[in-house]
């Protein structure tokens, strides 16, 4: 039990380190942890080669979803639809492809890699957390909403 709370302090800290992008996204990132920790239930020994996988992934999805899709939707604000020709439209759909067929290429390392960590039960609890937390965060997001 205490090398479980050693790994998951000890992965906390690692996220921050590697998340250091502002206090909101630490405090996300840090319930996103908990919150798959706790339902995943891992071992040491599953926590120990899980949680480098997952952090590299998610850094890279996150790279591709804000960096580069930014880029995109900054053009898009930028330059009104209805101005645009067939060509510059066309263009930018290619890169919205390129980006999402990344995210999906990306998706499909992740699980590849997971096959050798976890078991196939746990790949789909995982999946399931981390829809499960989405959706608690973005309730969440809403009714403070309409709080305001």
């Amino acid at each position: 039990m205490k090398t479980n709370k050693f790994i998951l302090a000890l992965m906390l800290l690692i996220s921050f380190s590697f998340y250091a992008q502002g206090p909101k996204k630490e405090k996300v990132k840090a319930l996103k942890v908990a919150y798959l920790t706790n339902n995943l239930s891992l071992t040491a020994t599953e926590a120990e080669k899980f949680w480098p996988i997952y952090n590299a992934y998610d850094a890279k999805q996150f790279e591709l979803r804000h960096e580069k899709m930014k880029m995109i939707k900054d053009k898009l604000d930028s330059e009104s639809v209805d101005n645009l020709t067939d060509k510059q439209a066309s263009a930018m759909i290619v890169q919205i492809e390129s980006v999402e067929d990344d995210l999906y290429q990306n998706r499909k390392k992740f699980m590849a890699s997971l096959k050798t960590v976890l078991s196939p039960v746990k790949i789909l609890k995982l999946k399931k957390a981390e829809d499960d937390f989405n959706k608690t965060l973005l309730r969440q997001y809403k009714n403070k909403g309409k709080r305001d």
